[in-house]
């Protein structure tokens, strides 16, 4: 058994040898189908390299790593993370707005990041403990 984090979800599945899991267990985890062109889901199929299917079994880490995608995994092998792709973070990234805080400079004089807004800002932090 195995622990899978994937998106917003953890699931918990039957495995062998590393991530390899069954057809159905792919498809529930990552919506992608096993078919004889390859791996499919919705119109898009993508042909699998040697050994990452096997009959009704498929190497979910190694499909994943086809894809481009990362996967990370505990070195006990019971957890397994499949991560989004660089299109996926990419995006979340051009979406993502920092928070508003306040900050006195060295004069004294205070500014908040919200008076950036809208130009390139870089922070540099620093702690001692």
């Amino acid at each position: 058994m195995a622990t899978v984090l994937i998106d917003d979800k953890e699931e918990t599945v039957a495995t062998e040898s590393g991530l390899r899991v069954s057809a159905s267990n792919a498809v529930r985890l990552t919506g992608w189908e096993l078919k004889p062109e390859g791996m499919c889901r919705d119109e898009v199929c993508v042909p699998l390299p040697v050994g990452v299917a096997e009959g009704d079994r498929i190497d979910l880490a190694g499909f994943w790593r086809h894809l481009g995608r990362p996967v990370a995994q505990d070195t006990a092998g019971g957890v397994f993370v499949l991560g989004a792709g660089s299109d996926q973070r990419n995006a979340a990234l051009a979406e993502a707005e920092a928070p508003d805080f306040t900050l006195p400079d060295l004069a004294g004089k205070t500014h908040a990041l919200s008076e950036l807004r809208g130009k390139k800002v870089f922070l540099c932090t620093w702690a001692s403990w």
